[in-house]
């Protein structure tokens, strides 16, 4: 609560908050979307008559992990005016992985 305080508080903080945000999670989408490079070949070899190899197999297990993480980007860029949601977006992300770091969840009861 003190850091939306501070950003009501000044407007420059708000917007320099909301670029340092937008770059830090395009860089994250960009390395995401990079590391998935190979998948296309390597999804065309059964296709082709060729096997998997089981360390093809925990390669493609990665590049699907991958494309998962990056699953809401795409809907929200699917969705009509979604570019304008994308700042939320990212904050929510954002707030999900601070969250999975701090460790597990208390259950409540």
């Amino acid at each position: 609560m003190p850091l939306i305080k501070e950003l009501a508080s000044r407007p420059g903080a708000l917007i320099r908050s909301l670029r340092e945000l937008m770059a830090r999670e395009r860089g994250h989408l960009t390395n995401e979307i990079l590391a998935v490079r190979g998948l296309m070949p390597l999804l065309m070899k059964p296709r082709n008559g060729q096997r998997w190899t089981p360390e093809e197999k925990r390669e493609l297990a990665a590049h699907l992990s991958r494309l998962s993480k990056i699953g809401p980007y795409l809907v929200v860029l699917a969705m009509p005016g979604g570019i304008l949601l994308l700042p939320v977006l990212a904050w929510w992300l954002d707030r999900r992985r601070r969250r999975n770091r701090a460790g597990p969840a208390v259950p409540r009861h």
